[in-house]
Formats: C-alpha cells, structure tokens, sequence
C-alpha cells in the first residue's frame, strides 16, 4: 500500500474516511482491494522569484492546511513576462522541469501551482480525495475562456458537463506523468506556459498516452478569470470556502488568474475572517508606537485641492487636531483651484499651482522617496472629513504597505474603496461590500482600489515603486492608475473599518458664487453643515431640557453656532441692499407692511430653500414638541438691523403669523448695547439675548410685542412666520 494506486477500476463501490496520526486518508474499497493515498506523498511545488504580499498569504494558506511545499525560483530575476495580460511564463516550465528532474520517488504526486493570486481552501486530504475520483494521472484547472489562441478552440474536446478549456495556473498528477509533459520544454522563458500545456492537451495521442484531463466542474481548482459571479462564499463552523454555483462545487485551490484576481475572498478564506471570531489576523504584526524607545516616524502629509471644496477651513482646523507630533509631520499642499478665492485667502503658501493633479501626486510621492527622513506619505484629499484625531496613529500600527481608513458619503454606500474589480479592471461591487460599508462586518480588508486618503510605506516608494509616473495613464484617472500599477507589482491595498474615521463630502454641486459658500450645503452635506453650523448643545435640548422659559409660553433653546451666526449677518451686509424701513414693500403680497423693518429678505440672496430646509429640520421637531398636533408651516424668513441711527427700536405689534422664530446673531455688550424684546401683556422681557439662540412665540392675540431701543452698535436678528 503507502500510495495511491496508478489506475481505479471503473465501478466503485464504497467509500469512507479513516482518521489516523491526525490525517484524514482518503479509502476506496474496490472489490477486495484497498487503495490508500497518503498526505505525505503529496508535494506542492510553486515557483517565486520574490515574497509578494500574494506569496505570503499563499504560504499561510498552505501552513493552516499542512502542505508540503517546495518553492522554485527563489531570489532569481524574473524572465517570463507579464503572463497576466499578455503570453508568458515559460519560465516556470523550465524550473519545475529542472526540479522534477531531480525528482526520484515514483509514487509522489505534484501539484504545481501558481502562488502569487492563490489560495487554499481545504487540505491535502480532500484533494487527493478529488484527485482519485478524477480517474486521471494528471488533472488541469479548467476555464470558460479560451486564451492565449482563440483558434486552438475547436480542437478541445468537447465535455458533458463544466468548463471545456485548460488553465495552465495548477495540475496535479503522479511524478512519472508529469515528467513526461514537461519533458519536450524547450521554450525560451517567455514563451507561454499556457499555449506549450494547451498543444498537449489538444493532441490525443499525448492526451492519452499522459492520461490528462481537466477539472471540468471545479472540483479541485477554481480559476476566477471569467467566473467571478459564479463563486461565492459559504461559511462553515469557523472557517470559510468558496461555492461553485453554477457546478453547486467547493474547490480546493482558488485561483485569481489573468486580471482577475483573488478580490475579497483571500479576506476570509481559509478564516482569516469568520462570523465566529471576526479577523483573525488584524493584531498580528502590528507596530505598536507607545512601544518606540525614539521618535514618532516622520510623515509626509501631501494635501489635494483639486476642485472647489465646501468647509475647507474646517478640514485644516481638523488637520491640526491630529494627535500626532508636529515636528514629525511635514506638508505638503496643492492647490488647483484658481477661482477659490476663500482658500487663496486663507492658504496663501500652497506648493504646485502650475502643474496639474496628476504631476502633484507624482511629485508628493518623490518627495517623501528623496526625503531620507521620510517613513510615511499620507495622502489625503480636501474633500475628506477626517473625525477621527487618531487616524495617522491607527494606520502607522497596522504595519501595512498601504493602508487605507475607510470612509463613506454620509447616508450613501459610496466609499473610498472598491470591494473587487470586473473583468475589465473597473468597479465591481463584492458580496460583502455594503456589510463593510454599514459596518456589519468589521476588519482589515485586502482590496484592489483605494482614494481619497491613504498612508503609504516610504520604504514600498523606494524600492517597489520606484518609478516617477505613479499616476499616469491615457486611459484611466489617476487614482485608477496608481491602483493599477500597486496590483501589478504583486503589492497588497488595504482598507480598514475597524474604527469610525469620518467620510467624505459632496462636491457636485458646491456653488462658489456667495461670500460663505458652506452656508447653501445644508442639502449636499447636511452632516458637516450640521457640524459647522449648528449650536454644539442643540442635540442635548430634550434629553438635557434645555427649553427655557423666559416669558409665558416663549421658548428659548440653542440653535445656531457662532460661525453661523456670523455667516448670515455677513453674508447680508455683502448682499447691502437693505430695505429703507418703510410701509410700501413691493417684496410682500399686497406690497404693504404694517410694521416695517430695515431688513433683507432670504429670497433675497436665494438662500430661501435652504433657510426653510433648516427650519424643518431643526425648528419642527421643537415645535412639534411644545405645540403638540401643530403642522408646521414657514413663510417669510428675512433678518433685520437695528442701529441708533437708523432703525433703533421696533414698536408694539403683533406678528404676521401664528408663532414666530427670532434668532439673535450677535452678541449683546460686545456687538450692541441694548435691545431685546418685550412682551406688553405679561410686562416680560429679554434683554440680553443669547448669541445663536431662538426665540419661539406666539404671533397673535396674546403676545402683543415691542423691540427695545438698540442704544449703541449694531443688533441683527433672523425672524421667521410660521402658519400665517
């Protein structure tokens, strides 16, 4: 016994599994006789010239498993070509050639596959299991697709069932067999391994004489290149495998072959990710900084402006928030818009104004590669919100290549991470991406694409990725090339949703035609409007009870922040076309005003949509809460000014509406002396209004109201009728 037997007779009767020396051996009972095939007669042979990210995910694949495996190639220079998108890999034909040769035990078996874009899924048991069943010496990958020669497709035979085509990326046979196959090599190492292993197949006699045939129904090999939507996950009591649906099979070997490549399932495959234990290896080789016995590494932080952005002075007030050393961290900025007067203003010493977004990066890149001192570049763009203040601390310790944070469009599945890519190295969503996204699976992803924000290892920039041009292409954007040219050098993206980073604004629509353009974002970016310009306590007013009561039956409660305030009054005065104070305005329907006011209307500046927008979103839920059942309704919307010497005071009136909304946009004592309002029939007043803060009252009938004399400065408010 000790092998497995050369040939099966053709009715097989039984079949079990047998445990022994912690194996699991595969036995048929065949008649009388008894076939038994041993792990250790299996030998995996792979052939890598260098450790890529994919080898060492390979070689962890195959330890979890306990394969034996032999590596070929070994610290010699490369010679068989791109053989992804284009013939190749001749290469490997001569050294496994060469390796066999010193080969003599004649009941191994070889499985010779690739390493760099493969995976296990199961152990040596089940593959030799599935490797008797084949009936063959020797068993190819199969694939839907036929490459490199199309016109070799008649030729193929024609199966009952499953994929017609060979894939020269794995085979497993007896050593006699495949010394035989590989025995007439005499190819230059470019030459295609794929097209040399096809004229075998297509041959009948060799076909024959060989014993070959192909794993048709992808019972032993998984090639993905044109079957991505047939594969899926399937998970078992902690550990992971991939499903053939369209055979209803689970391969052994996973193989990201041509451009496809492993994608998301090298995420979890074997468990590196299970629901049982979640990331299995996301502690592993961390680089711990409260560890280091010198200085924080240096970080280059290079900063894109590349188009009109909103609430750019808060991403550098963020930026400065980075618990981060400052003496270890450098700048360096581009600036492409040359119409954003706002950043120009605030930003004036911005590197790079005369090169374009593509020479930028390129050019940040160089910087921290010719920077000795330089550990890390962090990209990052200007659209992104980065809350997190310990982003850079959090990315530094994974000890990646290239780390990505993963960050998201508030109430959107887009991100700045793509979960695999199609046949065409474009876009294609993976079956776990929206869980990663929502959150419902938390890790540290390996995936084709990232943008936005990234470090990079200043190491990879000087050795791997030594060429300038990182980001160029005649036929994909920047962020695409760049991704393009990491996935070809066999270097490994990553994105991790393992804290709560931040997200990423809207820029489509950002209209730069006001003084402060941030103030119209309420609809594109309500988060970071929200954030920017909404009162920090507003959130606690019910849980807190902060409503105060003042008056009877007038609310006061924290609305706008100090910028938003400043905002309005601002923009207003840029706007000046204030209203004489008069009874005869020609803005209002009738054209008459009872109680006239030195204003400016929200319509005005066009700032009405979005006026009434904040309205419902942050005065309804109030007043649904003091006047219970009332349908909120807004009309007129306007802010008024009161100065000594222009308009001082406001005399007793009641309002165009069922209640009113005033809002106090500056501050009393520092802005204005005086001022505030005064409710006759209750003898009540207010006369130190809070910055930011609303007042809600009746209109009508019983809060007959006067506006106390603004006695020095200037005093604004913003007044809105709700009902009238």
């Amino acid at each position: 016994l000790g092998f497995c037997m050369v040939r099966l007779p053709s009715i097989m009767q039984t079949h079990q599994d047998i445990y022994h020396r912690n194996y699991v051996y595969s036995i048929i009972f065949l008649n009388s006789s008894i076939i038994l095939c041993l792990p250790e007669k299996l030998l995996v042979v792979t052939v890598a010239t260098k450790e890529t990210d994919g080898f060492r995910r390979f070689m962890r694949s195959a330890k979890h498993f306990n394969y034996t495996v032999k590596v070929l190639g070994r610290g010699q220079k490369w010679n068989g070509g791109d053989y992804m998108s284009a013939p190749g890999g001749g290469q490997k034909v001569r050294l496994l050639k060469a390796a066999l040769e010193k080969m003599k035990t004649q009941d191994k078996i070889i499985l010779f596959i690739d390493s760099y874009d493969v995976i296990f899924t199961s152990g040596p048991e089940e593959l030799l299991k599935k490797f008797q069943q084949a009936r063959h010496k020797v068993v190819f990958s199969s694939e839907s697709l036929i490459w490199p020669d199309r016109h070799l497709e008649d030729k193929h035979p024609h199966v009952r069932e499953g994929n017609r085509f060979l894939g020269s990326g794995g085979f497993v046979g007896y050593l006699p067999n495949i010394k035989e196959m590989v025995a007439d090599w005499t190819g230059e190492d470019n030459d295609s391994d794929q097209l040399f292993f096809t004229k075998i197949y297509i041959d009948p006699a060799k076909r024959k004489a060989i014993n070959i045939t192909l794993d048709s129904k992808c019972r032993l090999f998984q090639n993905l290149h044109g079957a991505l939507d047939e594969v899926v996950l399937k998970f078992e009591d902690r550990r992971v495998r991939a499903r053939n649906l369209l055979y209803d099979t689970l391969p052994v070997i996973i193989h990201g072959n041509g451009p496809t490549k492993i994608n998301y399932l090298g995420n979890y495959i074997p468990n590196t990710w299970t629901f049982e234990n979640g990331c299995t290896l996301c502690h592993e080789e961390l680089r711990p900084l409260t560890a280091l016995k010198s200085e924080y590494p240096l970080v280059v932080i290079g900063i894109f402006i590349q188009q009109p952005t909103p609430f750019v002075t808060v991403f550098f007030e963020r930026l400065l928030k980075l618990q981060y050393p400052k003496n270890r961290l450098k700048l360096f900025i581009y600036n492409q818009v040359t119409g954003g007067h706002l950043i120009h203003h605030l930003y004036p010493k911005i590197l790079g104004e005369e090169m374009d977004g593509v020479a930028s990066r390129n050019l940040g890149f160089d910087m921290c590669r010719k920077d000795k001192d330089c550990e890390y570049f962090f990209s990052l763009d200007i659209e992104v919100v980065l809350k997190n203040e310990n982003t850079l601390k959090i990315l530094i310790e994974q000890n990646l290549p290239i780390v990505a944070p993963m960050i998201t469009r508030a109430g959107r599945l887009w991100s700045n991470f793509w979960g695999a890519l199609s046949v065409d190295g474009y876009y294609a969503r993976s079956e776990d991406y929206v869980d990663i996204v929502q959150g419902r699976r938390v890790g540290v992803w390996n995936v084709p694409y990232v943008s936005s924000v990234y470090l990079v290892k200043a190491d990879l920039l000087r050795s791997e990725l030594t060429e300038y041009e990182l980001f160029n292409s005649h036929i994909l954007d920047p962020d695409m090339a760049y991704c393009h040219n990491i996935r070809s050098k066999g270097i490994f993206m990553y994105v991790t949703n393992m804290h709560t980073f931040g997200r990423i604004l809207s820029t489509e629509n950002y209209q730069t035609g006001h003084l402060h353009n941030d103030l119209w974002q309420i609809f594109e970016n309500p988060v970071d409007w929200q954030d920017r310009y909404i009162h920090e306590n507003y959130t606690y007013i019910m849980k807190d009870k902060l409503i105060e009561t003042p008056c009877p039956d007038v609310y006061w409660f924290p609305l706008f922040s100090d910028v938003a305030s400043n905002h309005i009054v601002e923009e207003m005065e840029h706007y000046g076309k204030w209203s004489g104070g008069g009874n005869v305005d020609n803005r209002i329907q009738g054209g008459y005003e009872n109680v006239p006011t030195v204003d400016i209307h929200m319509n005005q500046i066009n700032f009405e949509k979005e006026w009434h927008k904040m309205l419902l979103e942050y005065i309804a839920p109030i007043t649904e809460k003091m006047y219970p059942g009332y349908y909120t309704k807004f009309d007129l919307a306007f802010v008024v000014r009161y100065k000594p010497d222009e308009q001082p005071s406001l005399r007793p009136h009641h309002d165009a509406s069922t209640f009113t909304i005033n809002i106090a946009l500056n501050q009393v004592g520092l802005d204005y002396q005086g001022g505030g309002c005064r409710f006759l029939r209750y003898d009540c007043s207010i006369e130190a209004p809070r910055k930011g803060w609303a007042l809600m009252h009746p209109g009508r009938l019983t809060h007959y109201h006067e506006g106390l004399p603004t006695t020095a400065g200037v005093r604004y408010i913003a007044v809105s009728f709700v009902d009238p």
